[in-house]
């Protein structure tokens, strides 16, 4: 009975209990419907924990570890829900007590319901009196009081908030207080000004020489020796490029997770801008999960970072403009983000103009810059129709991309748009295209309670760029030596006419991120010569912490020329990095396949690289990108199955597997647990603190693990490449 009663509780979702470890002993409670968590309650940090200052950070497994709160309740009697302070009588704010019972500050409701909203944030009961207030009512300084360093200190997450220095008062932050008090402006040029103060990027010892060392170059040559007789028209090249670590994670405490802004010259500053659907589809706990998901972020951005939120459903609107994350910016954010509420219809476009428009029309740019939009369902105001054919498709998904955050010819992206895609029901092709037009990512959220995972993920890399504007140089060293194709995936690149020069617009790499491309030329044979110079590689890019253009050079690439070779060895690292590309391959002609409705087809096409993947050298030696390569493959192969199941979430699976390949970047891919899968593939060791940190907060029970079915296991570390 006991183990059914667990099960049924886990049923009821997230938003009914809390974990709480627990030993064999101890009795099973009782439920209260009254202590039902709502979606205000949920971003709560009075709620993301109920236990003692002294709970450990990390979940531990319990035999039946999920305990419904028992101050739930009290909680939101003596805390208001929407600025997320206590209330008390005689403290100096005035509070409302709403017809359903539920109170909150006085300032704080009127704000909420400055818009129309007249429904209750806890308990969802529709108001018939609602409250008003006058645009000048509410005191600065009482406003600034409002400080998340006054909320609960129990949390786990509430540790960033304590380590943050105290609040001081911002005056360029007057425009933006109170929040939602005025009408959106015209101009998106009320962006908080950034805090200017000189970088100085020092090494381990102090040295200034930090930068110099910023990419590691290494190249490979299909093979280190060919007879001198021979020559190959299409002899491959395999260059391999590693961002630095950044300066935050050169000293990790192993008993600490490292938080993202150890110091303020530890990383480039972010501007992001979250354009997220609140259409109707979005109501109940997708919508209570995407607010507890974007609290993660808020609390996880650094003082100077900015956020701004842009909401939409039939139309959109920003909802809180571009701020510094200070105490004060990240508890308006919280407060924007809880006046959120589900309705209307899915138009993506008009999010993504109004997104655009915030980066376009701010008055100062922070180093790195970004979109991040997420939606459950499919554009019914912009795209029209499939069309009569692929490039019809293509064209309407086009539409929904300002041009200003397009890829403009080869000089790169300006804004990379990451989409998330929410469910079984979203536009796998476009939000895949989207990314893909912009220079984003594309990741698959299956299960609703991996969202705050996935965005965890994103913002981990985000907040670790050491490397902006990268352009990879490829030179023939021998006028009789030619550059043939360039294998780059997504990146922009290009060969001179007279093939002696290449180039490869690879953009933002994140700390410790890898990057490989294959070169193929031609190697003429040898008449003397005990060896052949074929190439060098250079880097260009610019350093995110001084914003100083930098290069580096890699050694000249030569081949042994003997008269006689013995058997000719091929190197390991060109032969799986081979496997990686034409493994991509066989799945855009996969899909492409099933697209035509010929599943059948599209699965026999990746059984038979399947066959040849596991003859490669790389595969036979036991190598483990080939094994999660064959993993990966398999996995599609089971989403085609049926129509149905393709539908449902193979097509978007598969865009997610391709857009991570193209770009060698970790996405978020449907609900996959396995550790051999491809999922950790690109993961940074950035994103797996950030997923840490993400996954200390949710449940620690074995069966609620697979209920949620969370994207990776806990403590996943990267898998070697």
């Amino acid at each position: 009975m006991g183990s059914k009663w667990r099960k049924a509780k886990l049923a009821l979702g997230l938003n009914l209990c809390v974990y709480m470890p627990r030993t064999l002993e101890d009795p099973l409670p009782s439920i209260d419907s009254s202590e039902r968590l709502s979606d205000v309650a949920l971003l709560s940090p009075g709620n993301w924990d109920m236990t003692t200052p002294s709970r450990p950070m990390t979940p531990t497994p319990s035999s039946h570890g999920l305990r419904f709160s028992k101050s739930g309740t009290k909680s939101s009697k003596k805390m208001c829900s929407i600025c997320l302070t206590k209330m008390k009588q005689g403290g100096g704010h005035a509070i409302f007590t709403a017809e359903c019972s539920h109170s909150f500050h006085f300032h704080c409701i009127a704000s909420n319901v400055k818009h129309g909203n007249q429904i209750c944030p806890v308990c969802r009961a529709k108001w018939k009196e609602i409250p008003m207030q006058s645009p000048s009512s509410v005191a600065p300084s009482e406003r600034a009081l409002m400080s998340p360093i006054f909320w609960p200190q129990n949390d786990a997450l509430m540790a960033v908030v304590r380590r943050l220095p105290p609040h001081h008062r911002d005056l360029n932050r007057r425009h933006i207080v109170p929040l939602f008090q005025a009408p959106e402006p015209g101009v998106f040029n009320d962006d908080e000004l950034l805090d200017h103060q000189p970088v100085i990027a020092e090494g381990k010892d102090g040295s200034d020489n930090c930068s110099v060392r910023t990419i590691e170059i290494k190249t490979y040559p299909e093979v280190s020796a060919a007879p001198r007789s021979y020559s190959y028209d299409n002899f491959t090249v395999l260059v391999h490029l590693k961002a630095a670590a950044s300066v935050a994670r050169q000293n990790p405490s192993r008993n600490q997770i490292p938080l993202p802004q150890l110091s303020k010259a530890s990383r480039a500053p972010v501007d992001l801008v979250t354009v997220l659907d609140i259409s109707g589809s979005m109501a109940g706990t997708k919508l209570a999960l995407l607010k507890r998901a974007m609290g993660f972020v808020i609390q996880n951005l650094g003082s100077n970072d900015r956020l701004s939120v842009i909401a939409f459903s039939s139309t959109a609107r920003r909802i809180f403009p571009l701020c510094r994350m200070s105490d004060t910016g990240r508890q308006q954010a919280l407060q924007a983000v809880n006046s959120l509420v589900a309705s209307g219809g899915t138009n993506i476009a008009e999010g993504l103009k109004k997104g655009a428009k915030v980066m376009e029309e701010r008055r100062e740019k922070n180093p790195v810059s970004s979109i991040i939009l997420l939606s459950d369902g499919q554009d019914t105001y912009t795209v029209t129709g499939s069309g009569s054919g692929s490039n019809q498709t293509q064209q309407n998904y086009k539409s929904l991309l300002p041009f200003s955050i397009q890829g403009v010819g080869n000089t790169g992206f300006q804004i990379p748009v990451h989409t998330f895609g929410f469910g079984t029901d979203h536009d796998a092709s476009s939000m895949h295209s989207i990314s893909e037009i912009s220079g984003g990512t594309f990741s698959f959220i299956e299960t609703e309670a991996v969202m705050q995972d996935a965005f965890a993920q994103c913002i981990g890399g985000l907040l670790s760029v050491v490397v902006q504007d990268l352009q990879v140089v490829l030179e023939c060293t021998d006028s009789n030596i030619h550059l043939g194709s360039l294998k780059a995936g997504s990146y922009p690149s290009r060969v001179t006419v007279d093939g002696q020069a290449g180039f490869i617009d690879v953009g933002d790499l994140y700390a410790d991120e890898e990057r490989d491309f294959l070169v193929s030329i031609n190697v003429p044979a040898e008449s003397s010569k005990s060896e052949t110079s074929l190439l060098k590689v250079k880097c260009i890019y610019r350093d995110s912490l001084t914003k100083e253009m930098a290069t580096m050079e890699s050694n000249v690439v030569r081949i042994q020329r003997p008269e006689i070779v013995g058997k000719e060895v091929v190197s390991i690292e060109v032969d799986r990095q081979r496997n990686r590309f034409q493994a991509a391959d066989a799945i855009a002609e996969a899909r492409i396949t099933a697209e035509q409705g010929d599943l059948a087809g599209a699965v026999s096409i990746l059984e038979n690289f399947r066959r040849l993947l596991s003859e490669t050298v790389s595969a036979k030696s036991g190598d483990r990108l080939c094994l999660a390569l064959d993993a990966e493959l398999k996995e599609m192969q089971e989403r085609m199955a049926s129509r149905h199941v393709y539908e449902a979430s193979g097509r978007a699976y598969i865009l997610s597997g391709l857009s991570s390949h193209s770009w060698q970047r970790a996405t978020a891919r449907g609900d996959s647990t396995d550790g051999s899968s491809l999922v950790q593939a690109y993961q940074t060791p950035s994103m797996v603190e950030m997923l840490t940190r993400s996954q200390a907060m949710l449940l620690g029970s074995p069966s609620a693990q697979r209920l949620v079915q969370p994207l990776w296991p806990f403590g996943a570390q990267p898998k070697p490449r």
